[in-house]
């Protein structure tokens, strides 16, 4: 079924955040958070930066559910406090994904191409004309 969540990406205190949300709302993550060693090539990542979170979901009300990751160290350059959130959409169907991504990122910056990725989602995020950050993940295979 499609959802949209708030994907939020912190500098190493997602583990944390994520922690104090979990305690605020008194739900609990539907999986273990994914981390970045569990990432193909993570072998020439630091013990510290294997240890960070690749991904968390936690439902708080109504449905909604925030998603967190921690941004690598090489991309904290560009990293800015308050522009830090994505709506992310999850289409029932591929060809809906590819639907909504042309027309939300449509005079915007892509940033990557809508693509099938390692966890199996077809992914893929921008900035619209309006400087809000979209993430567009589908799990369907059609």
């Amino acid at each position: 079924m499609a959802r949209t969540s708030t994907y939020l990406n912190f500098c190493g205190t997602t583990e944390a955040a994520f922690s104090f949300y979990r305690s605020v709302f008194g739900t609990d993550f539907p999986g273990e958070p994914m981390r970045m060693r569990d990432v193909p090539g993570a072998s020439e990542m630091s013990e510290e930066e294997g240890n960070q979170i690749m991904h968390v979901m936690l439902p708080i009300l109504g449905g909604h559910v925030l998603m967190g990751t921690d941004v690598p160290a090489s991309m904290q350059p560009g990293f800015v406090v308050g522009t830090n959130v994505s709506i992310n959409l999850e289409p029932d169907t591929r060809e809906e994904a590819e639907r909504l991504f042309a027309a939300l990122s449509e005079g915007g910056e892509v940033s990557m191409p809508l693509q099938v990725m390692f966890w199996g989602g077809y992914y893929g995020a921008f900035t619209d004309k309006f400087g809000i950050s979209w993430m567009m993940n589908c799990e369907s295979k059609t």
